[in-house]
């Protein structure tokens, strides 16, 4: 059984989302402040944490910055502020996904679901007998342990830039759509999503040192390939 930590100083929101996941089949734990959400994360037994920004002790953003530290779980940042700079920030920091307060506790199950069910998928065990890499110029992304090299250093990928390179590193020279990018990475059906998309492959490049597109190129009106050796 899945279990989901929500993070959240009002208590009226934790108990109705409490309410509406148990009955979706979930464990769950309740976090009142930044401090005591970093101690139960720390606890390594939650598989997704819905984390408010604005909270007493640590905001939610230094949660996120600290989690990212020791754990890859998929993290929904739920926040009444709804400001492009605020979601990006957000999504920069590490997050999956964003709601916006108020928000119905119906969407806050299916997107729990949505990035479970990618993050199970991420982590399926491979044939012990094989184990699998994809190599491109430098780069190898290994599929069993979910994490990519850069000559022998290791890169720590989020689930969402994990299925994205490896779509690219896949078919090197083969042009993406964003709507194509954004249901490989995302695991949806493609909605307006551009600032997702930009500050994901943004992350990539800044993670492979591809300050001049030598890895990632963006092909202006179409989307994004990864470029042959």
């Amino acid at each position: 059984m899945d279990r989901i930590l929500i993070a959240d100083d009002e208590n009226e929101i934790r108990s109705l989302l409490r309410l509406y996941l148990e009955n979706a089949g979930y464990a769950v734990s309740e976090a009142a402040d930044g401090k005591e959400a970093v101690s139960k994360l720390q606890e390594g037994e939650i598989d997704l944490c819905l984390l408010d920004i604005m909270m007493p002790e640590i905001d939610g953003y230094h949660v996120l910055r600290k989690l990212r530290e020791f754990s890859n779980i998929p993290v929904i940042i739920i926040s009444a502020k709804d400001t492009d700079p605020e979601k990006i920030l957000g999504l920069d920091l590490g997050a999956d996904d964003y709601m916006v307060k108020p928000f119905s506790p119906l969407e806050a199950v299916a997107r729990v679901k949505t990035n479970l069910r990618r993050y199970h998928e991420m982590k399926q065990d491979k044939k012990p007998a094989r184990h699998e890499t994809i190599t491109h110029k430098d780069l190898v992304l290994d599929l069993d342990a979910c994490c990519l090299y850069k000559k022998e250093e290791k890169i720590d990928l989020t689930s969402v830039e994990f299925r994205i390179l490896s779509m690219f590193m896949e078919h090197p020279g083969k042009v993406y759509t964003k709507q194509q990018i954004y249901e490989r990475g995302w695991g949806d059906e493609y909605a307006v999503a551009d600032n997702n998309i930009m500050v994901c492959i943004s992350k990539l490049r800044a993670k492979l040192g591809d300050a001049d597109g030598d890895y990632i190129k963006t092909i202006r009106g179409l989307g994004y390939r990864m470029e042959r050796d």
